[in-house]
């Protein structure tokens, strides 16, 4: 006798996890922090343009670079304290605010003044710099601890992406619009990254009788909760090292290898466009890649940009050069997107904008050093020696810091701690 089959039991689990890309909260702070990189990318361009207009001297623009640099390395470090303080979306706010202040002052000073001009650069390296660390500590604020490694890799495509589409942009408005409407655009999109990221977590109120500690204070309080961190250390003391030697050197070397051994610009432009492409698509691999050992497979990605320095050191076919450039470019995120999700994960939350700030100021801050340095360096002992203790340099010092405990699941423990 025929029966009638029983429906079968649905099957019960978690609902799967709703995309960040879908969330308005992350999708805002996630445009501000484009238009920061666009505004962030364009304005050396724009200066660059402004020396081929003769509206400003090559020695200025150096001296007007420099200062948007100084003015980064200090408001990086003060900016990780004062998002730790207050309210993170106040401090992207204002010092976004003061960035856009600085583009009609560039403007202005623009073939009139190189004084007003350098402290306006000054003026927007501190709005760039307060905002890094803000940036950071926000998106862990509006972003749930197991959605964290997807906007961690949404950024650094719009990072990237920037990169790549600022100068590009500039180009084509320069042929419709003089330098100086250029440093107005400039402006806006610093204004878009002011007000259109949400509000994030509220900043913790102390208490009534506690005094507020001074801001060197609270800064060493960060560095101490680096220090508790053993993979934060070795991670970025790798990292450091791979921007300063690595990163330098291919920055000095391509430009001359491309010109003296294969004659042309044109590798100097398929490299550097090479890079980007492998970011991008190592930012999309990192999104949804879940290794057993994330901190191991991020040092190991790290470690591959040596390939870059490498491939310059021999007269191999430019493909070669090519696609060594686009492997590091992928390895560089891949260990990026790891990292800044660990960093969100670990470090204790009052003090992760000061923890962040450290990782911009000795990432960032040393590699004009070792800009300065390697120059000196070639011309001393020739390219192959300095590509290759470079290259050696690249591979060894993550290899290094991955054997440091902890360094394995970036974290105490081997499996994610939501916090």
């Amino acid at each position: 006798m025929a029966t009638t089959p029983l429906p079968a039991t649905p099957r019960t689990g978690p609902p799967p996890a709703r995309s960040v890309l879908r969330d308005t909260a992350f999708l805002r702070l996630w445009a501000g922090t484009t238009a920061s990189g666009l505004a962030t990318w364009a304005l050396p361009f724009v200066l660059g343009l402004a020396v081929l207009h003769r509206e400003l001297g090559a020695a200025g623009l150096g001296l007007v670079l420099a200062a948007r640099t100084a003015g980064f390395l200090v408001a990086v470090a003060v900016g990780g304290v004062l998002a730790d303080r207050h309210s993170r979306r106040a401090v992207v706010l204002w010092s976004a605010l003061a960035a856009a202040v600085a583009a009609p002052l560039l403007a202005l000073g623009l073939g009139r003044s190189l004084v007003l001009m350098t402290l306006a650069a000054a003026l927007a390296g501190a709005g760039q710099g307060a905002c890094r660390p803000a940036f950071q500590a926000l998106t862990a604020d509006v972003v749930a601890a197991d959605r964290r490694q997807q906007a961690n890799a949404a950024m650094t495509v719009a990072v990237r992406a920037s990169t790549m589409a600022a100068p590009t942009l500039t180009a084509l408005l320069a042929a419709f619009v003089d330098v100086g409407t250029l440093l107005l655009g400039i402006g806006l999109l610093w204004l878009v990254a002011a007000l259109l990221p949400g509000r994030g977590a509220a900043a913790p109120a102390p208490g009534a009788a506690a005094p507020r500690a001074s801001l060197r204070a609270e800064f060493v309080d960060g560095i101490r909760e680096a220090r508790r961190h053993p993979w934060f250390l070795a991670g970025l003391g790798a990292l450091t090292a791979v921007i300063a030697l690595g990163y330098s050197a291919t920055s000095v070397a391509l430009p001359l290898i491309s010109r003296d051994r294969y004659g042309t610009e044109w590798v100097l432009a398929a490299a550097m466009t090479a890079y980007t492409v492998g970011a991008l698509g190592g930012a999309l691999v990192a999104a949804r890649r879940r290794p057993r050992s994330p901190g191991w497979s991020a040092f190991a990605g790290l470690a591959v940009y040596g390939f870059a320095p490498l491939s310059l050191m021999l007269p191999v076919h430019p493909a070669v050069v090519i696609a060594a450039y686009v492997v590091a470019g992928a390895g560089i995120e891949l260990f990026n997107v790891p990292w800044f999700t660990a960093t969100q994960r670990e470090v204790a939350p009052d003090k992760l904008a000061r923890v962040s700030s450290l990782d911009f100021l000795l990432s960032y801050g040393l590699a004009p050093l070792g800009l300065a340095l390697i120059a000196p360096a070639i011309d001393a002992f020739g390219v192959t020696p300095v590509l290759a203790v470079c290259a050696a340099a690249c591979f060894l010092l993550p290899a290094a810091a991955a054997l440091v405990p902890t360094a394995r699941h970036f974290g105490r423990t081997p499996g994610p701690r939501a916090r």
